[in-house]
């Protein structure tokens, strides 16, 4: 016998196809669907109801269940473990994560999945634990207020000194973000941070010339 049927069959003996049970199959699939039906719930409160989709919601729930299948079924023998590596590195995914939180809550699933599979399901557990405070304590912590928009449409090109000045009474920090003029108008667009917005609204479209004020917020990135 060669060197390289000795190595082959040490190999092959030290990765010998364990036998699963049908019960470890279905405690494992049972445990990981509960945690990753707490995970939909929980991706469902901290989303926010302008941006939820369902179907990634659903999403989580299908990648749980299928990587636990993929990691118990891996285990079972080397060459099917080989088999999947090689099938699952030339697929390639092209759907773009637009907010890092779903992009965390995608991890979350599949790690869960991955440690359920490999009979873990107590760090399973403890993890979905530790991921939930996490959330909610980091959700809660206060946070730089975003800045509001000011759009306002005047008649008279002059009258962004007169608007920037009616700003000033309510806002301590402003800027002009945008200023257009046309045919004898000018359209002013300035960001601020005020808590007298309606004050600040009525205030700016008294002055003489301003046909339309809008004051918006937003709940997206702030910068500092």
């Amino acid at each position: 016998m060669s060197f390289k049927d000795i190595f082959k069959k040490s190999f092959l003996e030290g990765f010998a196809t364990s036998e699963i049970t049908g019960r470890v199959v279905l405690t494992a699939l049972a445990i990981a669907a509960f945690l990753a039906l707490y995970i939909f719930f929980l991706y469902r409160v901290m989303t926010r109801k302008t941006f939820y989709s369902k179907n990634f919601g659903i999403s989580l729930v299908g990648v749980t269940l299928i990587t636990t299948a993929l990691i118990l079924t891996m285990q079972s023998s080397v060459v099917i473990s080989l088999g999947m590596v090689g099938a699952l590195s030339i697929v390639r995914f092209r759907t773009a994560i637009k907010d890092p939180l779903d992009l965390m809550f995608l991890f979350w699933s599949i790690s869960i999945g991955i440690i359920c599979g490999a009979g873990m399901a107590e760090i399973a557990v403890i993890l979905s634990v530790a991921m939930t405070v996490g959330i909610l304590i980091l959700d809660k912590l206060p946070v730089a207020k975003a800045p509001m928009i000011l759009v306002v449409n005047a008649g008279d090109p002059d009258a962004e000194e007169r608007v920037c000045g009616a700003v000033a009474g309510y806002a301590k920090h402003y800027s002009v973000k945008s200023r257009n003029i046309s045919a004898g108008a000018v359209d002013l667009v300035l960001e601020l941070r005020t808590a007298q917005g309606a004050e600040l609204v009525r205030a700016v479209s008294a002055l003489e010339g301003v046909q339309s004020v809008s004051l918006m917020s937003h709940d997206g990135e702030v910068s500092f």
